[in-house]
């Protein structure tokens, strides 16, 4: 499961609202809403678009690794 408090400061981090994130992956606000919220699970292709528009790794949106960086 995603770790929603990381989505979350990685937005705010960039000074981003969810309609701004939204309209960078290309979905509606409310959908990003839920998403952020946990009240839906993240496809797995906004997932892998959250990650390359951080520049971290998909497991470390999930919680999986505490290390932001990507392996290169």
């Amino acid at each position: 499961m995603v770790n929603i408090e990381r989505i979350r400061n990685l937005r705010e981090d960039k000074d981003l609202t969810q309609t701004d994130i939204a309209a960078i992956l290309n979905i509606s606000q409310r959908a990003y809403s839920h998403y952020e919220s946990g009240s839906r699970k993240i496809p797995l292709d906004v997932l892998m678009n959250l990650a390359d528009y951080y520049n971290c790794s998909v497991d470390y949106l999930l919680g999986r690794t505490d290390k932001k960086e990507m392996n290169n």
